[in-house]
């Protein structure tokens, strides 16, 4: 973990990544003094591409480019949900095998999570709609509706970052050393049901 001498954590870049052979979701986080901030969150379009081998072509090139441009310490990846049947399965651990082959190919440290895992950091319940989760990170990271993405696959991944984040390098105030923060694992205080109760006008029902 990075950490200096007097325990001030450093910045730190999480890129997240939600695989998929016909949307790839991905977000990037900056923490900054123990506080994560959103970089950028997208997805990579992969309709287009008739060819299976060439769409997983473009992600591994993709992935790449990410890490090309915003330098991730770390890859957080969603791996595959095994309930979904056999054949879009393989695709779909095809497409995270490329992306963390393309991670692996820059020397990025790779983690994986698991996706009730993830809804579990972010919202409190494993059950979570990607709406909910949605709702959640927008109000988590104080993003702006017109910096929000609204593609659900790009806010899955920007999910799984934050999971990471929240499993291997958040600050929590400190009541020693002068209040000084120190770095810790754990979940996200905010649950959804806290969400819901603030924020009424924003629930549809």
């Amino acid at each position: 973990m990075n950490l200096t001498s007097d325990k001030t954590p450093i910045d730190k870049v999480i890129l997240g990544i939600d695989p998929g052979t016909n949307v790839m979701g991905y977000g990037v986080l900056q923490i900054t003094e123990g506080k994560p901030h959103l970089l950028v969150m997208g997805v990579l379009e992969l309709k287009k591409f008739e060819s299976h081998y060439l769409r997983l072509r473009r992600i591994y090139e993709r992935v790449q480019g990410l890490i090309d441009q915003y330098h991730p310490d770390d890859l957080a990846i969603e791996s595959p949900f095994v309930g979904i049947n056999p054949a879009s399965l393989i695709k779909l651990c095809r497409a995270q095998g490329v992306a963390m082959a393309a991670a692996v190919e820059r020397d990025v440290p790779i983690f994986e999570y698991a996706p009730t895992k993830i809804k579990i950091s972010i919202t409190g319940n494993g059950g979570s709609a990607k709406e909910q989760v949605k709702a959640m990170l927008q109000n988590i990271l104080k993003i702006a509706d017109d910096d929000m993405n609204n593609r659900l696959d790009a806010s899955d991944a920007l999910a799984v970052a934050l999971c990471h984040y929240y499993e291997t390098c958040r600050v929590i105030p400190s009541t020693k050393s002068g209040g000084r923060s120190t770095w810790t694992s754990g979940s996200a205080k905010t649950s959804w049901a806290d969400f819901a109760r603030k924020n009424q006008d924003r629930i549809r029902k």
